[in-house]
């Protein structure tokens, strides 16, 4: 189900893209409203590992002069301030205004695009055959505590051979136990995908015999081990939450 449109605000502070009243507003429900700041939170963690790979880029210090300039604050004087770099050869290829404006439309597309997939409606469509056949880029899993409430959330991406665990509402454990992920082929023993962390989302990368052992009859679960994992590749302590696979 798409979220409601409340959801979508909180989405929207996350990403940037309210103005000052409306991010003051939502700033304001947070403090007062734990509901609103769990939404913020979780859209955080939804949101925030796209930028993960984005590399850092240091700016050329005429830039800073001139957002100095723009907003009124005093800089040195024209004459001192430093000259931007002579434009290379190349024509409209090495034209900086121009990709300047194409970045910042990307950026906005890819924002427009990113809202538009949550509130336009969509028919369903029949997949071909190639599709139908070729099955899901993408699975996912719940593991859920006995309570039923989730403790963590896989994102599994076949393509890239990975898997994202994020901790959602996870067990406390003890200082000298670990959290330990196993992938539970039908018919076969759990097997390993290493230790796990409650405060922050762990990848594992999935071997070709892993990714073949995925399917929506497969379960994740997680055990309460010793420090450092299982001493004996096979769960000994309880099992604190499990999910079933599905494609998404």
């Amino acid at each position: 189900m798409p979220p409601s449109q409340e959801e979508l605000r909180y989405a929207e502070y996350v990403l940037g893209v309210l103005d000052a009243d409306a991010r003051a507003a939502v700033e304001q429900e947070m403090r007062t409203d734990s509901a609103a700041a769990a939404a913020v939170e979780l859209w955080q963690r939804h949101l925030m590992p796209l930028s993960e790979d984005i590399s850092p880029v240091q700016p050329a210090d005429y830039v800073w002069v001139r957002i100095r300039e723009a907003i009124g604050l005093d800089v040195p004087a024209v004459s001192r301030r430093p000259t931007p770099p002579a434009p290379t050869r190349g024509g409209w290829w090495n034209s900086l205004p121009l990709w300047r404006w194409v970045g910042a439309g990307a950026t906005l597309a890819a924002a427009a695009s990113f809202m538009l997939w949550f509130v336009m409606p969509r028919a369903p469509q029949a997949p071909t055959t190639a599709a139908a056949n070729a099955g899901p880029d993408y699975m996912v899993a719940s593991i859920a505590q006995d309570n039923g409430v989730a403790g963590w959330t896989a994102t599994m991406d076949l393509k890239q051979a990975s898997m994202v665990i994020v901790p959602a509402t996870p067990t406390t454990l003890a200082a000298d136990r670990s959290a330990e992920l196993w992938l539970v082929p039908p018919g076969e023993k759990p097997i390993s995908l290493g230790v796990i962390v409650s405060n922050k989302s762990t990848t594992v990368h999935l071997r070709p015999d892993l990714l073949a052992r995925l399917s929506a009859k497969a379960l994740l679960a997680v055990s309460n081990e010793p420090l450092g994992g299982s001493p004996t590749g096979q769960p000994t302590g309880p099992i604190i939450a499990k999910g079933a696979i599905s494609g998404a």
